[in-house]
Formats: structure tokens, sequence, C-alpha cells
């Protein structure tokens, strides 16, 4: 083991070395373990090492275990977006796998410190992970542990709403204190001359501005909720407060879960191949990179749509047509340059609808199938433009339903008035109604969610007793 472990050092400082100077990698620093199935899968139903217990995370431990001792499924490597980084790799790989998940792991490391999206990216939430993890098992000596638990419960049943936008509009919001800390240190000697008409006329269009604000729609239902439920405890909004600052680390990877796969499943690639293998590992390598980025028959396989699209990048850029040497300017050779500016810039949305082309589509047989008359599943579409819209469609808002919060104070009585932007697909009906009842909790009010079903409007009540629709 001691010489395994050796020999992997040393491969780390030449995977390094080609990763920075060949393909101009910039990594934050990474520290790698080596760590037994057990710890593997406990940090990858967590999601962060010390986080906070859950019985949720717990079902996710089990299941990921349980594929693993029956051999369905392996997880080789789990890397913590922080600085410096942490990647953790399972004891039982082979050391050739180990070197292909050394490479992998750099991939994500520089794209971690690069993209766009990552740039209000918390590098201290493993430190805060813990800290929260400790707030919440005080709050559950204190108020005991079924009672925290419940509160969870509702928590993260509207976890997944948060706005991916929320950093632009803290600083709208911080903004918006200083400018009315800057009126009242900034008032004048000669201010309390104003007549009280004066005054009375500048207080109601400050209040009507304010008021025109809180009318807009909210998608941040977890902040939302958070700031304004009249019935919340101090330690309730806290941990509420923990769970959105969590989500919001978390976002930019569920934004980007196809360009970053992509993006390192193609540095793996390409580092290793300039690895000098011996010859008994090359046919492990092809055998075990051929499984990553392979098509997978029910499902749309990331790493393998990512890899696609970056290889057909580097391709077109490499070798531009004279009509886009004309028309956009472009030079041969450009394919690795545009590659690492395209991981810069984008997220999945703007990557798939810029970058898969009607060629891509038809080589990687791409369509779009629906469950027709709740009995088969058929094919229904193959024209590209729609299989791109639709998997577009597919990546906004993570997947999730588009929630707005509408109204806090609907029908003069604080109820909730909730609104579904719907886009063809229905809620399903079992489960938002199981939701509405957790946002009770949370509210402390009746709560109600405009939606459609059918293709008809309806809206569906709960005021803590039953269910009703209108």
């Amino acid at each position: 083991m001691d010489k395994e472990v050796k020999e992997l050092e040393r491969a780390l400082d030449r995977i390094w070395e080609i990763a920075t100077s060949k393909f101009g990698l910039d990594p934050f620093p990474t520290r790698f373990e080596i760590v037994p199935a057990t710890v593997m899968y406990e940090v990858g139903s967590y999601a962060l090492p010390g986080r906070y217990s859950h019985w949720t995370f717990g079902k996710a431990y089990y299941k990921m275990k349980t594929m693993y001792d029956f051999g369905l499924s392996k997880i080789y490597e789990v890397v913590i977006n922080s600085n410096p980084a942490y990647a953790f790799l399972l004891e039982t790989n082979s050391l050739l796998q180990n070197k292909l998940v050394i490479a992998h792991v750099l991939g994500h490391v520089d794209f971690f410190k690069h993209n766009v999206y990552f740039s209000q990216t918390n590098r201290r939430m493993v430190d805060d992970a813990a800290s929260h993890a400790r707030r919440i098992n005080e709050y559950e000596f204190k108020y005991g542990r079924k009672v925290v638990e419940d509160f969870l419960d509702s928590v993260l049943s509207i976890e997944e709403h948060i706005d991916p936008n929320f950093f632009i509009k803290k600083r709208r919001i911080d903004d918006e204190k200083d400018e009315k800390e800057s009126r009242r240190a900034n008032a004048r000697p000669y201010d309390d001359l104003m007549s009280p008409q004066e005054r009375e006329a500048i207080e109601k269009a400050e209040a009507a501005k304010l008021q025109d604000r809180k009318r807009e729609p909210e998608k941040d239902l977890v902040w939302f909720i958070m700031q304004n439920s009249p019935v919340l405890q101090p330690w309730q909004r806290d941990i509420m407060s923990m769970i959105h600052d969590e989500m919001l680390y978390f976002v930019p990877q569920m934004q980007t879960k196809i360009m970053n796969e992509g993006f390192a499943s193609l540095l793996h690639a390409r580092i290793m191949r300039e690895l000098d293998l011996p010859d008994h590992e090359h046919l492990e390598f092809a055998e075990l990179h051929a499984g990553v980025v392979s098509p997978h028959r029910n499902q749309l396989n990331p790493y393998y749509l990512g890899y696609k699209i970056l290889e057909d990048i580097e391709r077109r850029w490499d070798n531009p047509t004279k009509e886009e040497q004309e028309k956009f300017g472009r030079k041969p050779g450009e394919g690795w340059a545009k590659i690492m500016e395209v991981r810069e810039l984008d997220n999945d949305v703007s990557f798939l609808r810029n970058y898969l082309t009607e060629e891509l589509c038809e080589e990687l047989d791409l369509f779009v199938y629906e469950l027709i008359d709740e009995e088969e599943w058929t094919v229904t579409e193959k024209r590209w433009e729609r299989v791109r819209d639709q998997l577009v469609a597919n990546m906004t808002n993570f997947g999730f339903p588009y929630i707005e919060v509408i109204d806090g104070d609907y029908d003069g009585n604080r109820e909730l008035y909730l609104h579904h932007r719907y886009e063809g697909a229905e809620l399903d009906q079992r489960y938002a109604r199981k939701v509405l009842e957790y946002v009770h909790k949370l509210w402390g009010r009746t709560v109600h969610i405009e939606t459609r079903v059918e293709d008809e409007p309806a809206i569906w009540h709960y005021d803590g007793e039953e269910h009703t629709e209108s």
C-alpha cells in the first residue's frame, strides 16, 4: 500500500504539471485523501463533510452504499468546492483509476475557480457547514430533537426554491439601506422648515415605492418565509438562514452540471494520454473512460453530452469554414482557447442554447419522448430545435417547478399566495399538497397556490386542516 501511495504521489505531481503547463489550468490547491467506502458514501450523501444530521441524508447513504455493496454503482471520487479544494479517493480504486480521478478532479477544481457562476461561492462553506451543524445540535438539545427535525422536514421540502440571483438582490437591498442611512446622516438643519404637506408627500412617495417592490413576485421562497413569516421563532429563522446559505453554495453546481462534468471528462482524457502509462494500463484506461462518457439507455448522461459538445466546439473553432472566418473573424487553431472561454462564461442553459448543433443532435441521436395516454412511452419529436429547446427547458430552474410568492398578506389576513409558472408540465398534485402542508407549518396561515390542471386554471388551498380547490 505504501509503495502504491508513493507512486500515486509521483503521478499527482506529473498530472499537476501537465494540467497547468500544457493545458493552462489554474486550479485551487487541492488536497487528496484516500478513504474507505463508508467515508466516501457518507460524504457523498451529505454533500459536505461535517454537515448537520437529517434522516434524508441517512436514506441517501444507505441507498448509495447498498448499490455499491451489490456492485450496481460506484463513486470513484468526491470533490469539495473550496479553497483549498478537498478530494476523496476510494481506497479500493486501482492505481490507474486514481490517476484518472486525480486528472478529473483538477478539471473540476479549475472550473470551480474560473466559471463566473461560482464567483460568489462561499469558499469556506466546509467550515460554515460544521458551524451550522453545531448550532443545530444546540437547538436540538434546547428544544428537542424531534421538534427540530420536524422543522427541518418543512424547510427541506422547499429548499430548492431559492433565487440563483440572490446576490444581486442582496446588493440592491444593501444599497437601499445605505441610501436610507445616508439620507438620515445628511439631513440638513433646515429640512425641518419644510411644510407638513411637503414632508407628507415625500413620505407617501417613498412608501409607494416600497409597496411597489413588495408587490413584485418573489422567487426565493425560503428567503421570503424566513423574513416575513408571522409565526417563526428566532431559532427557526436562524435554521432557515443556514439552509438558504448552503443552497446558495450548491446553486452554481446545479447550473453547470453538464458543462462541469464534460470539462472534467475532457481534461482527464487529454491528461491521461500525456502520461507514460505502462502497457497493461492502456486497456484499463480505455474501458474506464468509455464507461464515463458513453450514452445511458434510459436517461441523459451529463458527462457524455458535455464531453461531446466540447469536442465539437474544439473541432469547429480549430477548423472554421471560410464563411465563419469572414463573418466572425475566426482563425484556425483556436479550439482550446474557445473551450477555456466557454468554461469561464457559460452555464448549462447558454451552453446548450449556443453550442448544441443540428449535426450534433443527429450524431448523438437525441429525441423527445412522452408518455402517451398513460400507457406507452413514445418518441414525439426529433427536430433538433425542439430537442434543444426541450433540453434547455429541463435545465431551467434546475428542473424544479417555478414557484413565486405573489402576496404575503392575501385577503388582508396574512395568508400566503403562491403562483406556479406553468410551462406545459403540471404539478404532481399529491406531492404539491404535501408541500403545502409543510409551507403552512412555516407560514402559520392559509396557503394558496395558483396553477393549471389539464390546461385549465386552478387554485389549491390549505388552511391547516383540509385541502380545497377552486
